[in-house]
């Protein structure tokens, strides 16, 4: 239904409805909704259905997962990454991960992956009775660590663990089991937090505020009568939006179906035998690559040829083996390579089940170093590597990545939406030829089948702060492209594990900034309409309020997280 009525509202969109004294605003606008309707049929796509892979026991030897194997104990290895992290925080999770429960002929080590080469971190992992790994460099960040790993161990199968990352005892009975399938490359399960704050009541919240000038017991009477009408509310409850129930339940679960769920890090487990096939493969073709344009310029076949093997052994000692793609975002970098395997396309798992929390960004500035990884990770490997193009994908593989990409890619039209109501409440030029009933006979159907069709898609979850916090990441989302586009190398900041202490509306200025003007373009409209006798579209008038105010909504979100503190923070 929203498929259909998106049609014929985009069809009279372009062909009707285009204020043509006013292309410079109209078409933008235009564009906006069509690049955002497409982003809504690819959400569609992946929501269409769960498809959930059979679960299967662990294997009970290493035959049962690779036929050519012989019969012997299945080796799982746990890795935990780390680099500046508090040691006592890395000795917890190498605690979890000593406690998981290995199931019949599996063998299990748990080793801990350090980074930055600290004697503290080495003492803590030998306390543990755990294994210590570290290396002269930082080459390749986590991905270069990863490597070491895979260098220095042995295991059939790894665990990938952060730094804070606690895995729950039945990890291994879960997930080990879909690799008696021989083609599964890895698993990965919901990453979760034990952290997320869960704010106080809204009674609470207004007694407390309220109390130094004597309307506490006012406050809390006005409060309870706000949620008679709105239902209970929590205030300063996971103001970050941490919560991932609607990217893990909704979005990467419904990708099995496609074999299109990508690695996520943490809370993974991947078998050896793909990572380093694919690797060893991509490192052979990068070897060619260097070497068939030079060797093509000579004619005599067996100069050629000897020119080919001496250059070949000089390309094999520079090249470098990444069993993990080293990049910003090797999880889903790596994912990519290995499902677009030209050879060997292997398939991935999503578990749904939770078998590990860990820690969540709990200031602005640590979310906004998180995202910001994400968002400019994905577009560098969309621009200089892109899965559409470059590897061996099924089509619905490429349309699920696609989805990703188009996320990512909308703060490019996201400006055109928060403006509009700007210009049109500031100037009374429409974008469209007028907010007549035309209009609303178009429109209203549309919307009403866009909500419905995400409503209906992610049954009992809801991601309305979740788009909240999307379409106020838009300033950010330019920067990160514009980092790519300039060529500028993408940091490899460490999420802090720790809350940062201060205010952090420096970080949402642009936000703020889009707030005041529609405040004041609204006030402007409404003074010049009622006051001034300004004539124009009522209508119009009332479309764009309501617009503008739904855009402050959005704004205040990431507004409100900027500010947010625990309670207690920074009293005596």
């Amino acid at each position: 239904m929203s498929l259909g009525i998106g049609l014929w509202y985009f069809y009279w969109r372009w062909t009707a409805s285009l204020n043509m004294d006013a292309l410079w605003f109209a078409i933008p606008l235009a564009l906006a909704e069509t690049l955002s309707f497409i982003g809504l049929l690819l959400l569609m796509f992946n929501m269409w259905q769960v498809s959930d892979t059979p679960w299967q026991p662990p294997p009970t030897s290493a035959c049962q997962c690779d036929p050519d194997a012989e019969d012997r104990p299945v080796k799982v290895d746990v890795y935990i990454t780390t680099y500046s992290e508090d040691p006592e925080l890395v000795r917890l999770s190498l605690q979890a991960a000593k406690s998981l429960v290995s199931p019949p002929g599996v063998e299990i080590a748990v080793y801990c992956l350090d980074d930055g080469r600290r004697p503290d971190m080495r003492q803590v992992a030998e306390e543990e009775g755990c294994g210590y790994l570290t290396r002269s460099s930082g080459e390749g960040f986590k991905a270069g660590n990863l490597r070491n790993a895979l260098d220095h161990t042995s295991g059939d199968f790894v665990i990938i663990c952060d730094a804070d990352t606690r895995i729950f005892p039945q990890f291994v009975e879960r997930t080990l089991g879909y690799f008696r399938d021989p083609d599964v490359a890895w698993v990965q399960t919901p990453q979760w937090f034990f952290d997320l704050p869960e704010g106080e009541s809204l009674e609470d919240a207004w007694e407390r505020r309220w109390r130094v000038v004597g309307l506490d017991k006012l406050a809390r009477r006005a409060a309870r009568f706000v949620q008679r009408l709105v239902g209970p509310v929590r205030v300063g409850e996971d103001p970050f939006d941490n919560s991932p129930v609607f990217f893990y339940d909704v979005l990467l679960r419904r990708r099995n179906g496609a074999s299109a769920s990508f690695c996520c890090g943490a809370g993974s487990i991947h078998r050896r035998e793909a990572v380093l096939q694919a690797s060893l493969r991509a490192y052979a073709a990068a070897v060619e690559q260097r070497v068939t344009p030079v060797i093509a310029e000579i004619d005599d076949a067996e100069s050629r040829e000897v020119l080919g093997s001496a250059m070949r052994r000089e390309m094999a000692l520079e090249t470098q083996v990444t069993p993990y793609k080293f990049h910003v975002s090797e999880d889903i970098y790596t994912s990519i390579v290995l499902q677009g395997d030209p050879v060997r396309p292997w398939r991935s798992v999503f578990h749904p089940e939770i078998l590990s929390k860990m820690l969540s960004p709990q200031d602005m500035q640590s979310w906004l170093i998180q995202r910001f990884k994400y968002g400019a990770g994905t577009i560098d490997i969309t621009l200089n590597d892109n899965p559409l193009l470059n590897y061996k994908l099924t089509l619905s593989q490429k349309l699920m990545y696609l989805m990703t990409i188009w996320s990512w890619l909308s703060c490019l039209w996201m400006p055109a939406f928060l403006l509009a109501p700007i210009i049109y409440l500031f100037t009374g030029i429409p974008p469209v030829t007028a907010f007549s009933l035309e209009f609303f006979v178009h429109f209203i159907p549309y919307i009403f089948a866009y909500e419905l069709a995400v409503l209906i898609g992610a049954w009992g979850v809801s991601n309305g702060r979740g788009s909240s916090f999307h379409m106020a990441f838009f300033p950010y989302g330019l920067r990160a492209i514009w980092t790519v586009l300039r060529g500028e190398p993408i940091k490899f900041p460490i999420t802090p594990k720790e809350r940062q202490i201060g205010r952090f509306l420096h970080h949402v200025k642009w936000q703020i900034l889009v707030i005041v003007l529609t405040v004041l373009a609204i006030a402007w409209a409404t003074i010049a309409i009622f006051v001034l006798g300004w004539r124009t579209d009522v209508s119009g008038y009332i479309v764009n309020v309501f617009w503008g105010t739904f855009c402050i909504m959005m704004m205040m979100s990431i507004v409100r997280a900027a500010l947010w503190r625990p309670v207690g923070e920074g009293t005596t």
